[in-house]
């Protein structure tokens, strides 16, 4: 949920959203989804959220419930996937939980708009070069170049670790 708020916050998260009703040989079984997320852009997607070990051991009972996930999202024109902690743990995630609090937390107009010019006069403009390159106290700099980030107005290859020498590109 975490990673679903961080890449689109007008993303729609609902919990155990149906139980779908599914024949499994001679008997009628039922399978609850954990979550449905509405992408801002429309799209929708069943989601299960399992540990790989636990898919791996249950594959073979929870199979059926996965295909008539599938089959009922694709009718309803969506789609269903399953997560796991090798998709969900990584560099993304970390970066959420460092990004997400900022792009509320307070900006300094002022100081903004230097980080932003700052970075329009660099030839190649990265982390650290613009927090140097900025007239400001170097701490006031880092925040308002995190902050930046996280609101998108500098554009990180949010799927590595953000470091100093990460390049930085205006949105």
């Amino acid at each position: 949920m975490l990673l679903v708020n961080f890449l689109d916050a007008g993303a729609a998260i609902t919990s155990q959203p149906i139980t779908i009703e599914f024949e499994d040989g001679a008997r009628l079984r039922r399978y609850t989804p954990d979550f449905r997320v509405i992408w801002s852009n429309g799209r929708s997607e069943l989601v299960e959220v399992k540990y790989r070990v636990d898919l791996r051991a249950q594959w073979a009972r929870l199979r059926p419930g996965f295909v008539a996930a599938r089959a009922m999202a694709r009718k309803n024109g969506g789609r269903f996937r399953i997560a796991t902690e090798r998709g969900i743990r990584g560099p993304l995630l970390d970066n959420a939980r460092r990004l997400l609090p900022l792009r509320k937390a307070p900006l300094d107009p002022a100081i903004s708009e230097c980080a932003l010019g700052t970075a329009r006069t660099l030839c190649e403009p990265t982390f650290e070069r613009i927090v140097d390159a900025m007239s400001c106290d170097r701490a006031m700099a880092l925040g308002v170049v995190w902050r930046l980030i996280a609101r998108g107005a500098f554009k990180v290859d949010l799927a590595a670790p953000i470091h100093p020498n990460s390049p930085v590109g205006l949105a």
